[in-house]
């Protein structure tokens, strides 16, 4: 199950509270993975440097939120007010690699980071995943700007990168996008749940009520979440499920809402919950690790690993000890290099 935001925080610290946001509260199962794609970031140059030397107060607040529960920071990429984060359950770690990210600037043609797209892209289970989170110009006066910007965007994605373009990947959902999907060739791939919730654009802060200032702007829907699966074979049945002919692939929105008790900013949240079934194309770990003999904060350790052998390893990789409660892949207490296949033995297991 997969939790999906959107939100434009208009430069506001976090709330004190999103249980409801998050679903955390729900009866049901629990999520296996939040992907939280938020825009207008307070980038202020104090601030922006701060955050660049140490994390941002968002991603603070939302590790604090679900590093209790079982959740880490699987990865996170930034560009000045734009930021995408995806939290993962301990159980999916060994099953997810290829993790890369990217940024595309369009504001300022194309120097300027205020508008424009993040993404995170990665193997899970086998299947390609791509996340974007886009901040695009507003209003309607600029949809065509909107639509270029958006292409751009898909284009210089991993350009040049030794994996695939954004629109190549198995599944792609993305965030903030408000455009015209029937006249554009290259949306008409994308799918949406209904619009069943009052336009999240724009209110009076801390309010209900729409826009009341001397621009007194038109309420729009400026906060969606769509996503594609390649080669979908689209049969849609009401309950809003996509399936491949090969049963590979299954998609299922279960929910798609505003969130209009948040009142930090003009904007309203909004949120997608997925099911999304994967037959997998990796059934073992990518690593295999055993700890050797008794252990203590006293003595050095041993541990032995392995490696599946489509997964070589390189001078790169290393092993890392972490307290039970880390919250991110950099929270060790401390790590040691492993060996670099190229150079070293064939052994089936190797120590560190």
């Amino acid at each position: 199950r997969l939790h999906l935001v959107t939100w434009n925080v208009g430069t506001a610290s976090p709330p004190p509270d999103v249980t409801s946001l998050l679903q955390l509260n729900s009866l049901g199962p629990t999520m296996d993975m939040y992907v939280i794609g938020l825009q207008e970031v307070n980038s202020r140059i104090t601030n922006f440097l701060s955050d660049m030397a140490f994390d941002d107060p968002w991603s603070i607040f939302f590790m604090t939120v679900l590093s209790p529960l079982g959740y880490i920071k699987l990865s996170s990429v930034r560009m000045q007010g734009l930021l995408l984060l995806i939290f993962v359950k301990h159980i999916h770690l060994p099953f997810i690699r290829d993790i890369h990210t990217h940024y595309t600037r369009t504001g300022l043609y194309g120097y300027w980071g205020n508008k424009g797209g993040v993404t995170i892209r990665m193997s899970l289970y086998g299947h390609t995943v791509c996340f974007m989170n886009c901040h695009l110009p507003a209003h309607m006066e600029n949809t065509e700007q909107r639509l270029d910007d958006f292409e751009k965007i898909l284009e210089m994605q991993f350009e040049g990168e030794n994996i695939p373009s954004t629109l190549d990947h198995d599944h792609f959902l993305f965030l903030q996008l408000n455009m015209a999907k029937k006249k554009e060739a290259f949306l008409q791939d994308f799918i949406e749940g209904p619009l069943q919730f009052k336009p999240t654009y724009k209110f009076d802060l801390y309010s209900d009520v729409y826009d009341t200032s001397e621009k007194k702007r038109k309420p729009a829907w400026t906060d969606r979440i769509l996503w594609r699966v390649k080669n979908l074979c689209q049969n849609t049945s009401k309950e809003g499920k996509f399936s491949e002919e090969e049963q590979t692939i299954s998609v299922t929105l279960n929910n798609y809402i505003s969130h209009m008790s948040y009142g930090i900013s003009d904007h309203k949240p909004v949120t997608g919950t997925f099911t999304l079934e994967l037959k997998p194309l990796l059934s073992d770990p990518l690593v295999t690790l055993n700890p050797e003999g008794e252990w203590s904060a006293e003595h050095n350790v041993l541990i032995s690993y392995s490696a599946v052998p489509e997964f070589p390893s390189s001078a790169w990789d290393w092993i890392g000890l972490f307290k039970v409660t880390f919250r991110h892949t950099n929270d060790y207490v401390t790590y040691a290099w492993v060996e670099d296949d190229e150079v070293s033995s064939d052994k089936d297991s190797k120590q560190v």
